[in-house]
């Protein structure tokens, strides 16, 4: 008898809990409940995303990766070192096609062409080259991409977590990143279209991570530059506000990060070099740039067209040439260059 009042007294309270709850689910609206639900996942997109992020940086990795774009293909050998106190030392070395080799320490960037006997030197200016991705945080990311925790793969040998990054709007593409599950190395990219096809995709064949750092070779290649010629290119930043122009598409997630200005060379290699600026633009995943050049002895012309995940704009507005490039559909570069407006400053 005590047993049987003891379950009916339980029943009452597993009864009244229940309404409760209901009540409180009553009370949320549908959007909130499913806002509510979808907040852990976003939360643990983001960390992978910052994970990815910062392993391309800490780790140290050796390793081949391929890229692809339609028919063509490209392979490269990587070699990342991070030394607590001296900071990144990286070779990336392409193994298809004409030999090229690049060194790097932290920003300083040597860029070695064989046929040529030539080193350009120069500062890094982008940091989200594979296996490095984004130029923003996690957070900031999923703020214009809806993040989906797939199930885990294998890339390279590696297990791997999959996440796939769908855009809120038509204006940019989607993103499928494959993440290595002990320490977050992006293992593989693959770029897609509104319908799913692969526009192109940065994967690893063969990679270590963890492995002892081997900085010798890359810092006794970047000190000892004899029978090379080098050549440093002047880039300069700018302000392209105070010159008068102003570029402000309504694109969400977009926010411009550098302006820079450097000399390109005419087509008539008597003239002097044409001075051309550069806006970027970042979403954290994609990224525009916009070109300004004078018209005047310029031979361009007016066009658009594509190669993988890459399009081209190139428009004439007033006396200057725009060029408008990204990996964003048509649509986004053609947003782009209606928001380009000049205004002669005093």
């Amino acid at each position: 008898m005590r047993t049987w009042r003891w379950m009916r007294v339980a029943a009452r309270g597993q009864w009244a809990a229940w309404l409760l709850c209901a009540a409180a689910l009553v009370s949320v609206s549908p959007q909130a409940a499913l806002a509510q639900a979808e907040a852990p996942a976003r939360q643990q997109a983001a960390a992978w995303l910052d994970r990815i992020h910062e392993a391309a940086q800490r780790e140290n990795y050796e390793g081949v990766f391929v890229y692809q774009r339609g028919d063509f293909v490209q392979s490269s050998r990587i070699a990342h070192y991070a030394v607590r106190g001296e900071g990144e030392f990286e070779s990336l070395e392409s193994l298809d096609g004409q030999p090229r080799k690049l060194l790097r320490h932290d920003d300083d960037l040597y860029t070695f062409v064989p046929e040529r006997h030539l080193c350009v030197v120069e500062k890094r200016l982008n940091r989200d080259a594979f296996p490095a991705l984004m130029s923003e945080t996690g957070a900031q990311v999923l703020s214009v991409y809806d993040p989906k925790l797939l199930n885990g793969d294998r890339v390279a040998g590696l297990d791997a977590q999959v996440i796939e990054l769908d855009p809120k709007d038509a204006y940019r593409f989607a993103y499928k990143l494959w993440a290595d599950a002990k320490t977050g190395l992006l293992l593989r990219v693959q770029t897609l279209d509104a319908s799913g096809q692969v526009l192109e995709q940065i994967a690893f064949t063969q990679v270590r991570i963890g492995v002892p750092a081997q900085k010798s070779s890359i810092v006794s290649a970047m000190r000892n530059t004899s029978g090379w010629k080098l050549v440093r290119p002047p880039v300069s930043p700018i302000d392209m506000h105070a010159q008068g122009w102003r570029i402000k598409p309504d694109v969400a997630g977009f926010r411009e990060i550098r302006e820079l200005r450097r000399p390109m060379a005419a087509r008539d290699a008597n003239a002097p070099p044409i001075s051309v600026d550069q806006a970027v633009f970042s979403d954290g995943l994609s990224t525009i740039s916009v070109f300004i050049e004078p018209a005047e002895n310029n031979s361009r012309k007016a066009g658009a067209g594509s190669t993988g995940a890459t399009h081209v704009l190139v428009t004439r507005y007033r006396e200057y040439w725009i060029t408008v490039l990204g990996e964003v559909p048509q649509t986004t570069l053609q947003r782009f260059a209606s928001a380009i407006e000049y205004k002669v400053t005093k």
